[in-house]
């Protein structure tokens, strides 16, 4: 599969299911009008362009393009689907009328016309597969060998190879027709039987999308971890491949981890992996808004904090944006004004963007929280008015929030009502906590370590038997490696 030319999700009957080269800004019809840290234009090209739905609502009812930049947008992604009914009322209410697209963008009669005779046809080529995998005597009797499961359907059910091919091209129909649905559970049935990998691949991709598009989180969550590890193990990519595809994986993870109950946890561990996080930084640094407000908004894995302010303050030449900028003026310049000044800017950051608008309030929260806990690491006499506006606070309010949080936290610190100060108490941590701090990420990494020896054991492994092939007469000969090994 050549990753740098493969389809979108919704390809062509018979082509490959999987990897979107993004309907970009530009073929959205949005590359002219760029609202201020509006990440469409980046998000889209490394989307299927069926993902791109939704986020024009979003953007139609956040009002941050014209309305008719929208329907444009709209109309484009649809004219390649087969949803040939949504994509001509989306023409009438672009133009403002009730014909019907005219022959020049494929005639609406035309296109329905085509589109069900297609229909019919693959109904009819899919339907021996279709009536075995509906039959759920036969679905309890496979196991989880392929191949024994293959030949029980030849002996029992007639089953033949093709019959795959069919329900895979039934598939992508289905997606394209707007079917996420049925067209995730061919795709489930797809991979039960098919024992090619890199078919495997393009329709754990397809199924994916359908059930980010129907979402289905529990599912979806559990495919983006069999799609990782697939993509992880993958021997015969290159590095510029590999990296691709990680890309198109971390922009696609978003619908998952933005709405799945463990999404918060599950972006951090995978975003923070070494694989990741190098490609987050080179290809695409707009997802550290995402990765800083997994963070902020998660008060168990503040661990991971002085991690990702070195990242953000690394990538802040290549990629800014309030919510990153908060970050590095708090940890990084310690500038309590301007982390103040960037959390007020963070709230319509949040509001107009399609992942974050529901964190909104958690975020301000612990924004305010880890301004707090900063300013008070630094500072022994705290003026509660000026903190107070530090925080973005009325002083009453300001006051009861301070007093509740000290309480709450039992925090080693007492108001002076006289001068209306807050007086923190010398804070020390045990060696047992210093222990546990430095010591946190070590099973992770030493698992990574042994994973990336055996991956370098399997490729050097695969070397020899592949340069042993291909000695003539079977005689030894000296290969040697680029890393300078070299073998008999």
């Amino acid at each position: 599969m050549d990753v740098e030319s493969v389809p979108a999700v919704s390809a062509n009957a018979g082509s490959s299911f999987p990897i979107t080269t993004g309907v970009g800004a530009e073929a959205s019809g949005l590359g002219r009008v760029t609202a201020e840290y509006d990440l469409t234009s980046s998000l889209l090209e490394f989307w299927d362009p069926h993902f791109g739905l939704p986020l024009f609502e979003f953007l139609g009812f956040r009002q941050m393009y014209p309305a008719d930049e929208i329907l444009r947008a709209k109309h484009s992604v649809l004219s390649s689907t087969y949803m040939v009914d949504y994509v001509d009322a989306v023409y009438q209410e672009m133009n403002n009328t009730e014909e019907h697209a005219p022959e020049s963008l494929s005639g609406y009669d035309e296109r329905r016309s085509e589109v069900l005779e297609e229909l019919a046809s693959l109904e009819e080529e899919s339907s021996a597969i279709m009536n075995i995998i509906q039959d759920p005597t036969v679905i309890q009797q496979l196991k989880q060998d392929k191949l024994a499961n293959i030949q029980f359907l030849e002996e029992n059910h007639g089953f033949k190879p093709e019959m795959l091919n069919a329900l895979f091209k039934f598939s992508q129909f289905m997606y394209k027709a707007g079917r996420y649905g049925p067209s995730a559970e061919m795709l489930y049935h797809y991979r039960i039987l098919s024992t090619d990998p890199e078919k495997n691949l393009s329709a754990l991709w397809g199924k994916l999308a359908s059930e980010i598009l129907t979402n289905n989180w529990e599912t979806a969550y559990d495919d983006l971890m069999r799609l990782k590890d697939m993509i992880d193990q993958r021997t015969n990519a290159t590095h510029r491949q590999q990296l691709r595809l990680r890309a198109w994986l971390i922009h696609w993870s978003l619908f998952v981890f933005f709405n799945h109950a463990k999404g918060r946890d599950g972006i951090i561990d995978l975003f923070f992996q070494p694989a990741y996080i190098n490609t987050i930084q080179t290809l695409c640094p707009w997802i550290l808004r995402y990765l800083c407000t997994a963070v902020i908004t998660n008060k168990r894995r503040r661990n991971v904090l002085k991690e990702l302010t070195k990242i953000v303050q690394q990538e802040s030449h290549t990629y800014r944006d309030p919510i990153t900028e908060f970050v590095e003026a708090l940890y990084v310049n310690f500038d309590f004004e301007e982390a103040q000044k960037k959390q007020r800017e963070c709230e319509d950051v949040l509001l107009n963007d399609f992942f974050l608008v529901a964190t909104r309030d958690e975020f301000i929260e612990n924004a305010r929280l880890m301004i707090f806990e900063t300013y008070c690491r630094i500072h022994q006499v705290i003026d509660i008015a000026g903190l107070s506006e530090k925080l973005n606070m009325g002083q009453d309010d300001g006051e009861k929030w301070i007093v509740n949080l000290i309480r709450n936290a039992k925090m080693d610190a007492k108001i002076d009502a006289e001068t209306n100060t807050v007086v923190m108490g010398t804070q020390y941590q045990s060696v047992y906590q210093q222990v546990i701090e430095r010591t946190r990420a070590l099973t992770f990494r030493s698992s990574l370590l042994a994973s990336n020896i055996e991956k370098r054991e399997a490729e050097l492994s695969n070397r020899r038997l592949q340069a042993d092939s291909e000695t003539p007469g079977g005689k030894k000969a000296r290969v040697q490696f680029a890393d300078g090994n070299n073998m008999e």
